[in-house]
């Protein structure tokens, strides 16, 4: 199959600026998502889709009817719009690296930043394909501009070519999904969907029907501001009693730099403040409701332990519920994951079932009455300046929806 669309969309779409803020109140938390989403709108009228619409809170949905006489089920193909608010996303500089050889690719000469192929074996894999990558300035974009673009190829093709087999399909572009609000004012009636697929994973083969358990902690310790010129006795630093429980955090067990495959994680990734009042926000991640509520107790025990020695100061413990493993929804809908691994299987590519450690829309989505495992877009290195993929890599993933769409026909 060709996909001549394909990469011309990816390296528009990734120039576009669509970064969400993790600080703002607003939805969606940037307004910018607003220029892809307004792009997509009128490319998706010009493929004559039909009810073709951006909302006021930025989520862009189309229909594509099926073309066959019998009934099927709806199924919706979902990416999303923003990009990580950890590196900038603005003033994209994509670069291609054809017929890649396996050799370090230098990115930035002048900061000395390099792709090196040690640290990334899975580049051993991509001999004789186009590698796509950034200048090192900014993050690609490709989590999640690939998967917009290889669902509207695929989208594309599937107009162009009548006589492949599909069902009633509905896409949906989603905002601020890096900050965990991507599905917060998603109202289901408007996706009308029985099922769904998330184009959002990494690796060539990969799908993925598991997602960690997530919650955020909010800790915030408010103490006393004096004048440190006469501040004996009265001060109460809240900066120090913060650092007094970061201290207490595990450092070689149980932090994102030390833990892989099912281990879950307290990740303190933010701290702001002064004297009078400091905030820390706290990741807690586990792939069991067991497992995350022990975490989150470890640290409810650090947090008393340290009131205890500093009366005078208030420490606050808040928890935020963020999204819960979507296994315990999927495995009731055991079609949904047997359809995609088929479509690989189609595409002539070997299925890796692989667990995501993070959360996708899909997860939330699941939990609404959404069934939505995640496929790959090909990527790697997400919310890095040394995010990666390649050409081909997007070229299968565009097949494998082509593939899925014909098996949901049948």
């Amino acid at each position: 199959m060709q996909f001549p669309d394909l990469l011309n969309n990816f390296l528009h779409y990734v120039k576009i600026d669509t970064q969400s803020d993790e600080e703002s109140k607003s939805f969606p938390s940037t307004k910018k998502q607003f220029d892809l989403a307004n792009l997509l709108k009128q490319e998706l009228e010009e493929m004559k889709l039909e009810n073709v619409k951006v909302n006021k809170w930025g989520y862009v949905f189309a229909a594509l009817k099926t073309n066959q006489s019998k009934k099927t089920p709806t199924i919706a193909l979902i990416a999303h719009l923003d990009t990580s608010p950890d590196v900038s996303g603005k003033n994209v500089k994509p670069k291609l690296h054809k017929n890649y050889q396996g050799q370090d690719v230098m990115l930035s000469s002048k900061d000395n930043i390099i792709l090196k192929l040690k640290e990334n074996p899975h580049l051993k894999k991509q001999i004789g394909k186009t590698l796509i990558t950034t200048d090192g300035s900014t993050l690609l974009g490709a989590d999640n501009k690939a998967g917009i673009a290889e669902i509207m190829s695929a989208v594309n093709y599937l107009i162009k070519n009548p006589k492949i087999p599909r069902p009633n399909i509905q896409l949906l572009f989603t905002p601020d999904e890096e900050v965990g609000r991507g599905t917060e004012k998603l109202n289901l009636k408007d996706v009308k969907a029985d099922y769904a697929y998330t184009i959002d994973g990494e690796k060539l083969g990969e799908i993925e029907d598991e997602t960690f358990c997530a919650d955020t902690v909010v800790i915030t310790v408010t103490g006393v501001n004096v004048h440190p010129g006469y501040a004996k006795n009265k001060l109460i630093n809240s900066i120090k009693i913060a650092s007094e429980i970061l201290e207490q955090f595990p450092k070689t067990s149980m932090s994102p730099e030390t833990t892989e495959k099912r281990e879950g994680y307290i990740h303190p990734y933010t701290i702001s403040g002064g004297v009078e009042k400091t905030v820390m926000k706290v990741l807690i991640r586990d792939f069991g409701k067991s497992g995350l509520k022990e975490k989150e107790s470890r640290l409810k025990k650090i947090i008393d332990s340290i009131a205890k020695k500093h009366p005078k100061a208030s420490i606050d413990f808040k928890i935020i519920e963020s999204y819960r493993n979507m296994k315990s929804i999927l495995d009731k809908y055991p079609e949904v994951l047997e359809k995609a691994i088929d479509a690989i299987k189609l595409a002539g590519i070997k299925p890796v079932k692989n667990i995501i450690r993070g959360g996708t829309d899909g997860a939330r989505l699941s939990f609404m009455g959404l069934p939505t495992p995640n496929l790959f877009t090909g990527g790697l290195n997400f919310h890095s300046r040394y995010e990666w993929i390649t050409l081909e890599d997007m070229q299968k993933a565009t097949e494998v929806i082509i593939q899925l769409m014909k098996l949901w026909s049948q």
